[in-house]
């Protein structure tokens, strides 16, 4: 299969050329872990940026006038990603706690992990609409490939052809280590459906102690609605020349089941064959309903 020309493969995993360096990410697995280093992983479009308003709101213990005073661009500059060139040598010599996003699969990620020093907050989001989340993400982010089509887009998808290689892999292979290093596997449609039992979960699971009220207010400023109305957490301060603005909005819908606005009765079928062959040893299910977030 020709590759993708943004793409770089590198030890059965997709990366992009120009963000991230082959070299430079297998530096990642031999990084030292303090206890209170967090990294949430998720495969792209499963909710990342909502995990990172909600890390920066608990630490701040749900001020958001300090998280808006603390970060000027985007949330993203805060709480970064681990494998762009120039994350690693950041984090080495950052202050406690150091708050990280990843995308990685489980085997580039640091060893020491294994020995539970550290935490995961592993998010999961339904496939189908993480499907069309990213396809829309191709049409904004020009470091990545504009789809020639939806077709051709999701059967791109279903073989891994894209940053992030296979959802299934992806998703399989941090699940099966979840009892190796101190995890936390949430999905993006419990976060939907009951924010505030997901933050609290969240919190207790990061040993912080907020009042009701503080927990109350990490809540409201991690809604959809109101994220979109906060410059560091909507991205649309992020330079056009990562992102096409006027293409489309980087918070896009933030609803479960927009994949029906979207896949054909073929494309499903496929699409169901594919998932019940690749999951039917792991034990994770999925809302697959439109849903509102809160």
């Amino acid at each position: 299969m020709e590759q993708t020309p943004e793409l770089v493969a590198h030890r059965g995993f997709n990366l992009i050329r120009g963000t991230h360096d082959p070299h430079d990410v297998d530096c990642i697995s031999k990084l030292e872990m303090r206890d209170s280093d967090v990294f949430v992983v998720t495969y792209p479009k499963s909710g990342t940026i909502w995990m990172q308003q909600i890390l920066l709101l608990l630490e701040a213990k749900g001020d958001v006038a300090a998280v808006s005073a603390a970060n000027k661009s985007c949330n993203g500059d805060v709480v970064s990603w681990i494998e762009v060139i120039g994350s690693r040598e950041a984090f080495m010599t950052a202050p406690s706690p150091r708050l990280r996003v990843s995308h990685l699969p489980y085997h580039l990620m640091p060893v020491a992990l294994t020995q539970k020093k550290g935490k995961v907050i592993y998010v999961a989001r339904n496939p189908k609409d993480v499907l069309v989340s990213y396809y829309y993400f191709h049409q904004l982010a020009n470091m990545l490939e504009t789809p020639r089509s939806f077709e051709d887009f999701f059967e791109k998808f279903l073989r891994g052809d894209v940053f992030g290689s296979s959802w299934f892999q992806h998703l399989k292979t941090w699940y099966s280590h979840k009892d190796d290093v101190n995890m936390l596997f949430i999905t993006y449609e419990e976060m939907i459906q009951d924010l505030n039992a997901a933050v609290r979960s969240i919190s207790t699971f990061l040993g912080k102690e907020l009042t009701e009220e503080q927990l109350a207010s990490v809540v409201k400023y991690s809604t959809f609605g109101n994220m979109r109305k906060i410059p560091q957490a909507n991205y649309e301060q992020v330079s056009d020349d990562m992102f096409n603005h006027p293409v489309g909005k980087f918070m896009r819908k933030g609803t479960i089941g927009d994949w029906k606005n979207h896949f054909t009765v073929a494309q499903n079928d496929i699409f169901e064959r594919v998932f019940q062959s690749e999951m039917k040893d792991f034990p994770v299910s999925f809302t697959w309903d439109k849903t509102d977030v809160a």
